[in-house]
């Protein structure tokens, strides 16, 4: 049976699936780090609009080489779209405060995801949450808290702007997780693409039409700016970012499409260590002790969630089985 990465999954595949999400974090992490390098010369919306619009070519063109256009059509058009629309709510937080704090901050903040889906486990799905889950989300907590370290002179409060985006990018895991895991790849990324265009145009119209004050935009200038002067330098950023997050996103898709989530979701917090790594090589800094802790105790937070999400997963699947055994009475 051939393997196509852009085809509706028929089969887990757990090696390849490692495969992926390492090469995806590894994409996402440079991009996320470059973001900050380039977000003086450009604002969210001018970012948003111009590299959805170059994912948009490069997904047709994709489409059209491999499976046809056809494959672009979502099977669960509602959850699509609204995951689509999560996540991009997610990036609008996520790197708005990009040019007031560090990389790691901004990671770690994105990184308390598992701690949403645990918080909302219970309300939303139903689950019972027990107490190795609870001392988890207690652990990531603190590790954020310790990361944030509000009680520190120089605390800002965009430094809050990445945990938010963390519990859209947990609504966008939930809403994949129970209603996408039949969609292409190639498909969810299409919708992701042209949602990302419809808040990067509005979101500029919307910002040069607000009367705010310079010393308001200077406040938090990368969401607050419309449509800055548009340079070279930025178009081709965008046409990089492009092609990382363009491949990151499939990458990530598919893995979790084709293995079990709770075995894949500990190595997504390599994210952490990709994120570190890029931010030595790129600024030449390192997180500050406090930091390092607080990133360690998020990511163990999420390692435990992970493990016990598969130890209840196998447990009702043993459940199920012996029930279907024994048959009715």
């Amino acid at each position: 049976m051939n393997f196509s990465i852009f085809a509706p999954p028929s089969q887990d595949r757990p090696m390849m699936a490692l495969l992926l999400i390492l090469t995806g974090v590894l994409f996402l992490a440079l991009q996320d780090s470059l973001v900050k390098v380039v977000s003086p010369e450009t604002s969210f919306w001018q970012f948003q609009t111009i590299r959805s619009s170059m994912n948009l070519i490069l997904i047709l063109v994709m489409a059209r080489m491999t499976l046809g256009i056809g494959i672009l059509r979502p099977k669960k058009p509602k959850a699509v779209f609204m995951r689509a629309i999560m996540l991009a709510l997610c990036m609008t937080f996520f790197f708005g405060a990009a040019p007031q704090i560090s990389v790691t901050q901004m990671a770690a903040g994105l990184y308390t995801y598992p701690l949403f889906i645990t918080a909302m486990a219970g309300p939303v799905l139903g689950e019972k949450i027990g107490p190795w889950r609870l001392g988890a989300l207690a652990l990531g907590a603190m590790g954020s808290m310790t990361v944030l370290n509000p009680f520190n002179e120089a605390f800002q409060w965009v430094q809050i702007m990445p945990i938010i985006a963390g519990f859209f990018y947990a609504c966008n895991v939930m809403i994949l997780r129970k209603y996408c895991r039949q969609e292409s790849p190639l498909c969810l990324t299409f919708i992701v693409a042209v949602v990302f265009l419809v808040f990067g145009s509005s979101g500029a119209a919307v910002m040069a039409a607000l009367p705010l004050s310079d010393e308001f935009r200077a406040t938090v200038p990368f969401v607050f700016n419309a449509w800055p002067e548009l340079t070279l330098l930025v178009v081709a950023f965008c046409g990089l970012a492009s092609l990382l997050n363009l491949t990151g996103n499939i990458c990530l898709s598919r893995a979790y499409q084709t293995a079990d989530s709770s075995w894949l979701a500990p190595l997504d917090f390599s994210y952490l260590l990709f994120v570190t790594l890029w931010s030595k090589l790129l600024f030449g800094t390192l997180p500050t002790p406090s930091a390092a802790l607080g990133m360690a105790m998020i990511a163990a937070a999420g390692v435990i969630t992970a493990i016990r999400e598969g130890y209840n997963q196998r447990k009702r699947k043993k459940d199920a089985d012996q029930t279907a055994s024994i048959g009715p009475l």
